[in-house]
């Protein structure tokens, strides 16, 4: 059983885990060689998906190495090895690439899938610190990941070489990025739910109101009717339409708090008097980024959605915060 130890510094502790591990990736850049230029040729040319495989710790840092080749242009999935010596290993093609991920280079799991693999003719790239090893000598191309030590005083639980590791997966997934010439609009399309997928992957007519939300009076409506469905709907303006919905003009708050010293009469008044003709307005197809760019170089929280003159939607500044456009 173990006991805590009196006075423990656990500050010193850390940065001694920071240090090791800082050593070991120092160690890294020796092993982007040429076979690190291979495995990228090798991933480049697969016409299939690179499939990730690691036992324990090599099994997590393998998950997270094929979640990284996915969402950055690399078609890739992991599979356990235990699971795949029980039909998963089904999920692969001959047109596959395996990436199989062990410190030793001796994983039986992994040992006991590369014969079938072999009779594929599936290119297996192994991640292991021996290059002596049965995985080392049975890849096609073998990526040497090795630490001067673990930052676990026993040298037991993988520390150092698992985050070496990581960055050797992110360095061949950026390498491929990079070669494929992938793009913000690409990250997007695998990040839909994210920031920048909302930013580049809404269009205007995803957020805008339409159909009766829109707020909308003929050009005969009194001044206090078009006050009443700006209240009714509540973005802040009315659009001044003809009975195609073509637009005519627009009114807003701050049209109204501009006629107040106007003198004018708001129960005789018509809403043609006051108007301001036209209206800024956008596309159904623009992106709501770009609308939203447009309203903050104007110094508007809303703007008409339109094609040609014809009405078909109105979007506020609110929209934009709640889709995360901004």
């Amino acid at each position: 059983m173990s006991h805590q130890q009196p006075d423990f510094d656990y500050q010193q502790a850390g940065k001694a885990v920071l240090r090791i591990e800082r050593e070991g990736l120092e160690q890294l850049d020796q092993y982007i060689n040429a076979d690190f230029s291979r495995a990228c040729e090798l991933i480049i040319a697969c016409r299939g998906k690179v499939v990730v495989m690691g036992m324990g710790k090599s099994g997590h840092i393998g998950a997270k190495m094929a979640a990284t080749f996915a969402s950055t242009g690399t078609s890739s999935f992991f599979v356990h090895p235990g699971e795949a010596s029980h039909g998963d290993l089904g999920m692969v093609t001959p047109n596959d690439v395996v990436i199989a991920i062990s410190n030793s280079g001796e994983s039986s799991e992994i040992l006991a899938l590369i014969p079938v693999l072999k009779r594929q003719k599936v290119k297996l790239i192994c991640i292991t610190s021996r290059p002596e090893s049965a995985m080392g000598r049975a890849a096609d191309v073998h990526l040497c990941v090795k630490v001067p030590q673990e930052a676990c005083p026993l040298g037991l639980a993988p520390t150092s070489s698992t985050t070496a590791t990581l960055v050797m997966g992110d360095a061949l997934a950026v390498a491929l990025l990079e070669a494929r010439g992938f793009t913000q609009e690409d990250f997007a399309l695998s990040h839909p739910g994210g920031a920048l997928g909302r930013k580049l992957l809404l269009h205007v007519s995803d957020i805008m109101h339409s159909g009766d939300e829109i707020p909308h009076v003929s050009r005969d409506a009194s001044l206090r009717d078009a006050l009443l469905e700006i209240t009714r709907k509540n973005l802040g303006l009315t659009v001044i339409v003809d009975d195609l919905m073509k637009i005519e003009g627009i009114f807003t708050d701050g049209d109204l708090r501009r006629i107040f010293d106007m003198g004018i009469d708001f129960q005789s008044a018509s809403i043609q008097d006051v108007m301001t003709r036209g209206g800024i307005r956008v596309r159904p197809n623009m992106l709501a980024v770009d609308a939203l760019n447009l309203m903050q170089n104007k110094n508007i929280t809303a703007v008409l959605v339109a094609d040609d003159d014809r009405l078909l939607g109105v979007v506020h500044m609110h929209d934009m915060l709640r889709a995360g456009v901004v």
